[in-house]
């Protein structure tokens, strides 16, 4: 008997399930967990005092995830940051492999792969005039290219909204490095590599002791 009832409320439960229509909406069993309350962007909030809905932050207080930058947009705040902000990330193989993948992403399009000013939208004439990292005059260090990723310089918008803290970084190390093989210097040493120059450097200068 139990079998029995058993396989007529399967029946009945098949039968509802296989006769549902897909392309209809389901049935509402909580609206409240539909139906949202929240405001729709940019209409009015009755409950504050200005009657905006979109709030701004409160002062003083910091996104999770994001950082202070303290050098301004500014001329002055590049020359200051061309000169005394440095890289916080590690030369790693990791974050060269990084660099260079979002450099081909975010900056190849102009620069060219090479750094050269030769990208595909400069081939093709949509922006004129961009400089080689190589160009003579040009002062471009670790922090002037985290700078003008920041804020963008001339005709070159800011990056901050594509791009962490760190990938921009990233995309330091690699710009340094094109500028490096464009002008025959020697690239970034790696942690790796430099802790095997100093275990040379090391063991040489215990073998002249002996």
């Amino acid at each position: 008997m139990k079998n029995s009832a058993y396989i007529f409320v399967f029946l009945i439960v098949l039968s509802l399930t296989s006769c549902s229509d897909s392309k209809s909406p389901n049935y509402q069993f909580m609206p409240s967990m539909y139906e949202s309350a929240a405001y729709e962007a940019y209409s009015e909030g009755e409950l504050f005092v200005n009657n905006q809905s979109a709030k701004l932050p409160v002062e003083g207080t910091i996104p999770r995830g994001h950082s202070v930058y303290e050098y301004e947009d500014s001329l002055e705040g590049l020359t200051d940051a061309r000169e005394n902000l440095k890289n916080p990330l590690p030369v790693t193989e990791e974050n060269l492999a990084a660099g260079k993948e979002l450099y081909g992403y975010f900056c190849a399009v102009c620069h060219g792969d090479k750094g050269d000013g030769k990208g595909i939208l400069a081939q093709r004439e949509k922006f004129l005039g961009i400089p080689s990292y190589a160009d003579p005059g040009r002062v471009i260090t670790e922090g002037s290219i985290y700078h003008v990723q920041m804020y963008g310089l001339n005709a070159m918008g800011s990056y901050t909204a594509q791009t962490t803290p760190e990938e921009r970084w990233q995309i330091t190390m690699h710009v340094q490095n094109l500028k490096a093989e464009l002008e025959g210097n020697p690239k970034l040493a790696t942690i790796s590599e430099t802790e095997n120059a100093s275990a040379e450097s090391t063991s040489e200068s215990e073998q002249i002791e002996d």
